[in-house]
This record gives C-alpha cells, sequence and structure tokens, in this order.
C-alpha cells in the first residue's frame, strides 16, 4: 500500500497533468474558434466572389490612382483619325470675345471629329416565295434566296433575321446577359420587341445548325499537337453536370457532360489521342496513355505555398525545396525564350531539373502533408519539365482556365441549362464563338454568315494560317 508521500505526490502529478490539459484544451478551443471564423469568411466570401476588387484586406501602402506622373505614363496616346468622315459641320467662329466683347480676328482653323450611334431602327425584309408541287413525286418546292435563313413559310412566317440572331448569341454567350435583358436591350436600342423564350428558342435552332461546325472543332482538337483541358461544374434541369473545355492557341471546344471522368473526356478528346495534354493532377487524364503529358506547374507552387502557410519547424522544408526548383525550371524557360540558352545547353539543363527533383524525392518524409505531396510528384515525376524544351507546351494549363471564365459568366447569368437540348446548344455555341475570338474575327460579321449558310466550313471562315 503507498505511502502518505507516496499518494501527496501522485496528487501533486495529476494536478499538474490536469492543469496542463486544461491549457492545451484552452489552446485548442481558441484555434476551432479561429478556424470557424475563417470557414465563415470563406463561406461569405464565395458568396460574393463576383464582387469587384474583393481580393481580401486593402493594401495598407496602395499606389496612387490613375495616371502616372511624368516619364512614368509613357508617350501620350489619342484616339485614331477616322478613315470615314459622315457628315460635315462647318463651326463659324464668333466675331466678338465672350469675355470682354473685344473683335476677334481669324487665324486658322481646326478639326474635331465626334464617333456617335445612328439611330438604329429594325429592318423588315419581305419575301414573297413562290411554290408549287413536283409532277412525279408530289413534294412541295419552295424558293429560296440566299439572304433567307429558314424555309417555314406557314408557320414561323415572321422571323428574326441573322444579324439580330448574331447579336443575340454575342450578348449572351459572349457578354452574358439574361434573355430577360436582351429583350429589354432590343426595345431600348431598336424598339423591336421580342419575348425571351423566342430568344431561347432562336439559339437553340442556331445551335443545331452550327453542329457541323462544332463536330469540325472536335475534329480539330483531336488533331491538334497540344490541348489544354479543365473542367467546372455547371447544372442542367437542377442536376449536377460537367462543362470540359479543351482548347489549343486556335480551336475550343466546350462540352456538357453527365460526369467528370475518363469516358466523358473521351466524348471529346477520343481514346487515340496521341498530342501533348497540358493538365493539373486529375487522375482521368492519365489514362491517354498514347498521349504525353505536361502537369501544370501553377497547381503545384499554389499547393507548396498553402502547404507552407500551415506548416511548422522542419516541415517547411520538403514544400519549399519543391517550390524553389519548380521556379528554378521556370526561370530556365524564360531564359530560352530571350535566347540566353538553347540547344545542348537546355537539354542539360532539363536534365539536371530532373536530377534535383529525383534526388528531392528519394528522401524520407514524415510529415504525412509531405507524404502525400511526394507520392503526388513521384506519379508525375516524367511529366514535370517538358515545357522546358518545348516552346509549344505551356507550363500550366491557363489556356484552359481562360477558357472557362466566359463559360463560368454564363453559368452566373443563366445558373445553367435547363434541357439536355440547351446543354447542347450551349456547348456548340460557346465553341465557336470563343474559337472565332481567338482568331480576333468580328462575331456580328461572321455569324450571320453561317446563319444564312450553315454548310460553311472552318477553312471558309477562318483565316489562312501565315508560314513561320
Amino acid at each position: 500500500m503507498p505511502s502518505y508521500e507516496e499518494i501527496l505526490q501522485e496528487n501533486v502529478e495529476l494536478r499538474r497533468r490536469a492543469e496542463k490539459q486544461e491549457r492545451q484544451i484552452a489552446s485548442l478551443r481558441r484555434q476551432i474558434e479561429d478556424l470557424k471564423k475563417q470557414v465563415e469568411e470563406l463561406r461569405r466570401r464565395g458568396k460574393r466572389q463576383a464582387a469587384p476588387f474583393s481580393k481580401g484586406k486593402p493594401s495598407e501602402d496602395p499606389k496612387r490612382p490613375g495616371r502616372k506622373a511624368g516619364e512614368q505614363y509613357g508617350q501620350q496616346a489619342t484616339r485614331a483619325r477616322p478613315e470615314r468622315v459622315d457628315e460635315t459641320i462647318e463651326v463659324d467662329c464668333p466675331l466678338y470675345c465672350e469675355h470682354c466683347q473685344g473683335q476677334v480676328v481669324l487665324e486658322g482653323k481646326a478639326h474635331q471629329y465626334q464617333v456617335d450611334l445612328p439611330e438604329i431602327e429594325p429592318w423588315t425584309t419581305e419575301f414573297i416565295l413562290h411554290y408549287g408541287k413536283c409532277s412525279q413525286c408530289g413534294r412541295e418546292v419552295v424558293g429560296h434566296h440566299p439572304r433567307q435563313t429558314s424555309r417555314a413559310f406557314r408557320v414561323g412566317s415572321v422571323q428574326l433575321g441573322p444579324d439580330v440572331l448574331g447579336f443575340v448569341a454575342w450578348l449572351n454567350k459572349v457578354a452574358g446577359l439574361s434573355y430577360g435583358k436582351i429583350a429589354a436591350l432590343l426595345k431600348e436600342l431598336t424598339g423591336l420587341e421580342v419575348s425571351r423564350s423566342a430568344l431561347c428558342r432562336a439559339l437553340l435552332r442556331m445551335g443545331k445548325k452550327l453542329e457541323p461546325l462544332y463536330e469540325e472543332l472536335k475534329a480539330k482538337i483531336q488533331s491538334s499537337p497540344v490541348v489544354y483541358p479543365d473542367e467546372t461544374g455547371w447544372r442542367e434541369g437542377g442536376h449536377t453536370r460537367w462543362l470540359w473545355v479543351f482548347t489549343n492557341r486556335s480551336e475550343t471546344v466546350y462540352s456538357i457532360q453527365p460526369g467528370r471522368g475518363y469516358a466523358q473526356a473521351v466524348e471529346i478528346l477520343g481514346e487515340g489521342f496521341c498530342g501533348v495534354l497540358v493538365a493539373d493532377g486529375w487522375a482521368p487524364y492519365q489514362k491517354f496513355e498514347a498521349a504525353t503529358h505536361q502537369t501544370c506547374l501553377a497547381h503545384l507552387l499554389r499547393r507548396c505555398g498553402e502547404m507552407l502557410e500551415q506548416a511548422t519547424g522542419g516541415a517547411v522544408r520538403f514544400p519549399r525545396a519543391v517550390k524553389e526548383l519548380l521556379q528554378s525550371a521556370l526561370e530556365v524557360r524564360d531564359q530560352r525564350d530571350t535566347g540566353t540558352i538553347s540547344g545542348e545547353a537546355l537539354e542539360k539543363a532539363k536534365e539536371e531539373l530532373e536530377l534535383q527533383m529525383d534526388r528531392l524525392l528519394s528522401g524520407q518524409r514524415t510529415n504525412p502533408d509531405n507524404q502525400r505531396l511526394a507520392q503526388h510528384l513521384i506519379r508525375h515525376q516524367d511529366q514535370l519539365f517538358l515545357f522546358v524544351v518545348r516552346e509549344d507546351v505551356e507550363a500550366t494549363n491557363w489556356p484552359a482556365e481562360q477558357g472557362i471564365r466566359p463559360a463560368v459568366i454564363n453559368r452566373k447569368t443563366s445558373g445553367g441549362n435547363r434541357t439536355a437540348a440547351g446543354s447542347q446548344a450551349q456547348s456548340v455555341l460557346m465553341s465557336v464563338l470563343r474559337t472565332l475570338q481567338q482568331h480576333q474575327l468580328r462575331l456580328l460579321e461572321i455569324l450571320p454568315r453561317l446563319l444564312r449558310d450553315p454548310s460553311l466550313t472552318l477553312a471558309a471562315i477562318l483565316p489562312t494560317p501565315q508560314p513561320p
């Protein structure tokens, strides 16, 4: 049986442990409260992510707004003189000064130009269609004019023209306006009254007309030497869907799919895709075995940055070393672009980067976060530095992220699509419009041409590529 002194000593030890545990519990409670506040702030920030300037706490020493003074501003630019003048108005100089009533002596004249919009009025064209019946098969035959976009003349004899529809498609798919706002704008701007449902049905028909062009774009992407894929959430009739984007420097294809796996990616790329895929670490992209892969360095750098914010002690060494090595690779890329390194030296620099990464990954790590990052890098170890020696391959998948942005604007405006037909039209129209934008073509000129003649191919629309 323990003695009194032993019991007293044990009591003191238990009190010490209890006090230590209470301090730990209090510390953990404070951390929990801090984390709850951060989660709440992130939740609120997610709801107001579209607000302007919502980038967190403002800088305590911000840059002065407006133009920079003196040499920092650079050469002052003015609007170019118009090539065409539609109206000329002569403005006489007053004979007497308005301040002192002194007589004015004429010294010369100057030119001022004012660019404005003319009054826009709807232009109605009446087509008098002659029709008959074939004496052999009995089918009805109707005359057709090149300016017509539809052969319907009994039901739907009053239609919206191709210029209006092209403008509506641009406003909805590029500018992100809802059908209600487009209808209000058309009425305010031109006096044309049209319902939201009519605009919706018109774009559905436009999507069907442009489907052959969409299939041609898919074929272009499938044969592209480099493709940048990405995906984001979408909604269709209240159900979860995924919007995929596959893009390169010349074409972009969107596709709204029910899933986010390999089967959906194959719908666009095809199983035999053998180009370069520059993507994030999403596993389905790795199933394209015939493709060459380049992992997005931006995702890895962001991951390392987040780990460094939370890591303590020796756990910071591994993500810091990975981040520095990836940044070194980007510096080599910059040297290549400026012409300070090329040829054999560039190949040796890539080999040295691969050796450094191999040595870095061969070490032992006890931190779970570092172990997960290391396993991810080991899986993609041969996909990290292809961009160093390939000028046509980007280090990140920023082209795909740029391609996602206009689609996200549409998602915020409409919340998605109501039907599968609407999703298909959305995919087709966004793909065609984005591709035309990549070639810096005037959409409001090209779209009416496509509506009048849907058989036009990409070769007839896109400019001929110039030889390097």
